[in-house]
């Protein structure tokens, strides 16, 4: 076990920092050990740069791939060396003591992985879970059209759960790789909208029912109103982070629209999302551009707040 974690001393800055070694759990607690965690890009940048105020040294992510190492004698839902995913916020440390009775909902999301799935990439089934929280807050179904406007981590992840329950998904972005990727994760209409060609690409399979901002794009509601992109009784999701935004009251009123936002996940999305990793409709594998001993970590927020777009799925490996 690996009595470290990962903190943000200053603007920009990460580090390694020691832990003590982990209590004995309580009568509803376990502790657990890090096999993996994974980065959750938008949330960690923010934080590494203070984009909401953040106060250092600071401490963000909420990813982990752990084993159960020891269980509270009331405990039964989990067994000594079983592996969980944990999607507690808190940040990424080599151990974790969880309640499973804990009042709050969000200290105790934790899920059993099955053997048949490869624990490395469930590293970001925290991502992958906030994909289902918004896909199922907007109400996305079979047969609406959707579109996913921005394929970082977050729209990826959306864009898979949105196919799962049944949309016919349309996704935007400028960055080849990350087009190339959603192809391959079967995007059933993928549209670079640097082309020339796009807004004809995205009239054509429009209008959409749901249309998820997973970019942050400060025109994106200006160009949905002006392209008449939302259909009548639509939904656009704002999931990516934003500063204050101006829609057009008129979009709304007019189609008897919404515009909707969601949070982090729920063990039920977590549970939607292992089964359809089971059934191989959703994979994680494709997104993961980054897998380094979790030692590198510094190395790898550099990248971040320097050349964010190099980075897509990034997996610490605590194991090393």
């Amino acid at each position: 076990m690996k009595c470290i974690g990962i903190e943000f001393p200053k603007l920009g800055e990460a580090r390694l920092f020691d832990l003590p070694d982990p209590p004995q759990p309580g009568p509803t607690e376990i502790v657990t050990r890090t096999l993996f965690s994974g980065v959750t890009n938008g949330t960690e940048r923010h934080t590494l740069m203070a984009d909401f105020g953040s106060r250092f040294p600071a401490r963000s992510g909420y990813q982990h791939v752990s084993v159960v190492e020891e269980v509270g004698r009331r405990v039964d839902q989990f067994s000594a060396g079983e592996t969980v995913f944990l999607g507690n916020h808190g940040g990424h440390r080599g151990w974790h003591l969880v309640d499973l009775a804990a009042a709050n909902p969000r200290e105790r999301l934790c899920i059993g992985l099955p053997p048949d799935l490869e624990h490395e990439y469930c590293a970001l089934f925290g991502i992958a879970g906030v994909g289902f929280r918004h896909s199922r807050r907007i109400r996305v179904a079979a047969p609406m059209r959707v579109w996913v406007a921005g394929l970082g981590l977050i729209g990826q992840s959306v864009a898979q759960a949105s196919r799962a329950l049944g949309a016919h998904v349309t996704v935007t972005d400028f960055d080849p790789r990350r087009l190339e990727i959603a192809e391959q994760l079967g995007a059933h209409r993928v549209v670079d909208i640097s082309d020339d060609s796009a807004v004809e690409s995205l009239s054509e399979g429009g209008p959409y029912d749901r249309i998820v901002d997973a970019c942050g794009a400060p025109d994106l509601f200006d160009f949905i109103y002006e392209h008449k992109l939302l259909a009548l009784y639509g939904a656009i999701g704002a999931l990516a982070g934003r500063q204050p935004t101006v829609f057009h009251q008129t979009m709304l009123h007019a189609l008897r629209a919404s515009i909707e936002s969601s949070s982090h996940f729920t063990l039920e999305d977590l549970g939607i999302l292992r089964h359809y990793c089971q059934l191989g409709t959703v994979r994680i594998a494709p997104l993961v551009t980054h897998r380094v001993p979790v030692e590198e970590a510094p190395a790898i927020y550099a990248t971040m707040r320097d050349e964010p777009s190099e980075l897509l799925g990034v997996v610490f490996d605590w194991q090393t």
